[in-house]
């Protein structure tokens, strides 16, 4: 006992102090993570209302979700090296100033075009704001108290789930100023001018040692690559599937095959990659990508629900954000509590919570189409207790057989993932969904559409549930 205290002493004179004033900043670059999220959700309520008013086709609709998810798993890595490189307060600042401005031209958007270009750039800035948040949070506070600054960090995502489902509602249906959907956008000024002047007055400067030189090739062709994917995904349909759109979706697999041949190039001259490539040597790792990639393909969920509440059922987007609501709660806390599960249970918390959504969303499924006396509010929060079980957890077990240097970029390419995954489920998913709608649908095609929607997310989930399983424990300390 004496011996561990005497460690313990000694680690606590050896532990840096951590920044004077992290405990106020902490709040700024919490805003910094929360402004992502609130977008991502309040959009979705909001889609009918832009579709009516700017004349938008579904497939527009699609792309103000997945441009800005595909934008924001692209260049998500290089944010963080920028950060690295040319400091993470003056990145942070010059996030959330873009953001906001790009927040400003989404608000005052007179055409579906101009909505797409202001969502990409919100894309772009997020990814220049987002990374420095937890980098900086590493950097700020000594090791004792990182625990409780990244228990903080996730629930600001659940948070940002709950705030997005009723702050979107009371916009959209309230009307102030005599706006509808464009208030959704313009609510970002006062917060990120808020987390503008307090990333100036609060957050100290830091920057790596040896940062690494940005890969622009890497950025280039991975574009390239998802650009080829997600596009003909979403527009193909209402197209009717012509051959450049085919065209198209055949070279995509040429351009990731670029991707990988220049990056193992790269790294063979002792070069950067974007992509640390030998990652995928390690099994842990690639079933990891995967099974993230198939959990977040759920970002469909938000669109379908939306669209059937507000088209099928009529509800106003207040109603239909009240509605998401057992979703977002039953995400909020079970992130909290997510910690505990995960140093009881290790990897198979994930396979816990894959479980638990796929028993609530197929609740969902029947209680949409059976009518069932309750509605789906008890299957929506069994469903956000699984996600918010799995939500928290899944990088700290995909990196967990990753060498400490390549920790960091392990947890890049996994959030990248995440939003390619959104991306893709809103594309793909999407597309089934409006496929089944048709031209001139009723309240029964409403139905049919959003079950058929949620039954490709439930297999999927499905999918990630069994693939949870083929991740290792960790070995027991002894």
């Amino acid at each position: 006992m004496a011996v561990q205290a005497d460690r313990r002493a000694i680690d606590n004179i050896a532990e840096p102090a951590g920044d004077p004033r992290r405990w106020l900043a902490l709040p700024v670059l919490l805003i910094g993570a929360f402004l992502p999220i609130l977008d991502f959700n309040v959009v979705n309520l909001a889609l009918p209302a832009i579709r009516q008013d700017l004349g938008a086709s579904s497939g527009d609709v699609q792309f103000v979700i997945s441009a800005y998810a595909a934008t924001y798993a692209v260049f998500l890595i290089t944010g963080g090296r920028l950060g690295d490189w040319l400091g993470r307060r003056r990145m942070f600042v010059l996030g959330v100033a873009g953001f906001t401005l790009a927040s400003v031209l989404c608000g005052l958007a007179w055409s579906p075009g101009v909505l797409v270009a202001g969502r990409i750039l919100q894309g772009l800035t997020a990814t220049i704001m987002a990374p420095q948040v937890l980098a900086s949070i590493r950097v700020l506070f000594p090791a004792s108290e990182q625990g409780s600054a990244l228990a903080l960090y996730g629930a600001t995502f659940g948070l940002a789930n709950i705030c997005g489902q009723i702050l979107g509602g009371v916009l959209v249906t309230s009307h102030p100023l005599g706006l509808t959907w464009q208030a959704i956008f313009l609510i970002n000024i006062p917060i990120g001018l808020a987390a503008f002047l307090g990333g100036l007055l609060v957050l100290g400067e830091s920057r790596a040692e040896r940062a690494a030189r940005l890969d622009v090739g890497g950025v280039v062709l991975l574009s390239a690559m998802l650009g080829l994917l997600v596009y003909p995904l979403v527009e193909g349909r209402e197209a009717g599937w012509p051959l450049w759109i085919m065209a198209m979706l055949a070279a995509s697999p040429v351009a990731l095959a670029a991707f990988v041949r220049y990056e193992r190039a790269l790294a063979g001259r002792g070069g950067s990659p974007l992509v640390e490539l030998s990652l995928f040597r390690n099994r842990g790792f690639v079933v990891g990508v995967a099974m993230a990639l198939a959990f977040y393909m759920l970002s469909s969920f938000y669109l379908t629900f939306s669209v059937y509440l507000q088209g099928g059922l009529g509800q106003t987007p207040l109603q239909a954000g009240l509605a998401t609501l057992p979703f977002a709660a039953g995400f909020f806390a079970a992130s909290l509590a997510s910690a505990g599960v995960m140093r009881r249970f290790g990897p198979r918390a994930l396979t816990l919570g894959f479980g638990l959504q796929v028993v609530g969303f197929s609740g969902v499924i029947l209680a949409v189409t059976r009518g069932l006396p309750g509605g789906p509010g008890a299957a929506l929060a069994v469903a956000g207790i699984g996600f918010g079980t799995v939500m928290p957890s899944v990088i700290k077990a995909v990196i967990g057989g990753i060498d400490r240097q390549h920790a960091g970029l392990a947890s890049g390419i996994v959030i990248s993932t995440f939003q390619i995954g959104a991306a893709l489920g809103v594309a793909i998913i999407g597309g089934v969904f409006y496929s089944a709608l048709g031209p001139d649908p009723g309240p029964a095609a409403y139905v049919h559409a959003f079950a058929l929607a949620l039954g490709c997310n439930v297999a999927l989930l499905a999918l990630a549930g069994l693939l949870s399983l083929r991740l290792p424990r960790p070995p027991v300390q002894g």
